[in-house]
């Protein structure tokens, strides 16, 4: 792509797709690894890399019990849909919480308040009760949280080495399904990437 003068827009998630720890990292046990790892993936490619909110604290879903606090009309539809044809309330429920668009709408968890500090008024939809735990304030100081620790460095990494920005892609086989590895040249530097999809370390 870099030959023919082309630039990539690179990016997890938007508003109208559940939030990236969820849908290819895991939001309990590794929520953090899994919320580094990905912010690494996409800040060592070739291209510009777009984080939407949340994702640079490793925001999670919250996962909606009842129908009446999901906003989104597709979801609501979509659990009329999926009962009509026979699925089970339970099973439908499970499918919103994976997919619905309401999964990345939830405030930006700026502090542990009552609201997030995202607002004086009461939002739209409701605040993820993790916020409490997860949120930018509680990371500031925290020298291995995913924001300071992590995106700060990816950022300074890319300023730094010019083959993070212009060097040359190309992917690289691990024989392993749960590994996203690839490199970056220049005639001068080379930068090797290597990301682990699973749970637990992989050879």
């Amino acid at each position: 792509m870099s030959e023919h003068n082309a630039w990539n827009a690179v990016f997890w998630c938007n508003h109208d797709q559940p939030r990236v720890v969820s849908r290819f990292g895991d939001k309990g046990e590794y929520w953090k690894l899994s919320a580094k790892m990905l912010g690494t993936v996409i800040h060592c490619l070739h291209g510009t890399p777009y984080i939407y909110q949340g994702e640079e604290t490793g925001m999670t879903p919250l996962g909606f019990s009842s129908l009446d606090q999901y906003r989104d009309v597709e979801s609501i539809n979509h659990f009329h849909i999926l009962r009509g044809c026979g699925l089970h309330e339970d099973s439908a429920y499970d499918i919103l919480r994976v997919q619905s668009r309401n999964n990345s709408r939830t405030p930006m968890q700026w502090d542990g308040s009552k609201i997030g500090d995202f607002s004086a008024a009461v939002p739209w939809i409701e605040m993820n009760p993790n916020h409490t735990a997860i949120n930018a304030a509680s990371q500031i100081d925290d020298p291995d949280s995913v924001f300071v620790a992590h995106y700060q460095k990816l950022i300074a990494l890319r300023k730094q080495y010019d083959v993070t920005a212009n060097g040359d892609f190309a992917p690289l086989d691990s024989g392993h399904p749960s590994i996203l590895a690839y490199t970056r040249r220049t005639a001068g530097e080379t930068l090797v990437v290597v990301n682990n999809f699973y749970r637990r370390e992989t050879e």
